[in-house]
């Protein structure tokens, strides 16, 4: 399974529920990675995308402690576990966690790929990424030149798990 996130220099996501910047590429490199593919996203990120709809062409597996949360388009599921259990008809490839912060916290033990986009920036932030530098089961694989938005630069990172 794999996860995909952007994190600045302190390995934060996100600030008051919200991304702490939006780069055109790395939306782009969302995007290209997983549509068509499986999403799996806590509630709370799932409301903050535009009217709180699912992604497009995608399967969208939403956890949620709310047991009368539905949503259209989307599995909705109570726990980490049921939305492993609801996974398994995918190929683990094809599996993407997207967030928020507890359920990539809850997963990442699951997860053998990480695509993190790091930005070379500390925003201020109240919510944060686990720091996969520090974490000796975790290795970069691959990584990209250095690129430019506006005045931000960032990097794309691909991180295995060592097996």
């Amino acid at each position: 399974m794999n996860l995909i996130v952007a994190v600045d220099k302190n390995w934060a996501i996100g600030y008051q529920n919200k991304l702490l910047i939006s780069i055109p590429e790395d939306q782009r490199f969302f995007r290209e990675k997983t549509t068509n593919k499986v999403v799996i996203m806590g509630r709370r990120t799932l409301e903050t995308f535009p009217g709180g709809r699912p992604l497009k062409n995608r399967t969208n597996i939403v956890i949620t402690s709310k047991p009368d949360f539905t949503v259209k388009d989307a599995i909705v599921v109570p726990g980490v576990k049921e939305a492993l259990d609801a996974a398994k008809e995918y190929k683990s490839e094809d599996v993407y966690v997207i967030g928020g912060a507890s359920i990539y916290r809850q997963m990442l033990d699951d997860c053998d790929v990480a695509h993190v986009t790091k930005i070379d920036y500390a925003y201020h932030a109240d919510t944060y990424f686990p720091n996969l530098d520090e974490s000796p089961e975790w290795t970069v694989e691959a990584e990209s030149d250095e690129r430019t938005y506006y005045d931000i630069e960032y990097t794309f990172y691909k991180y295995v798990r060592k097996k």
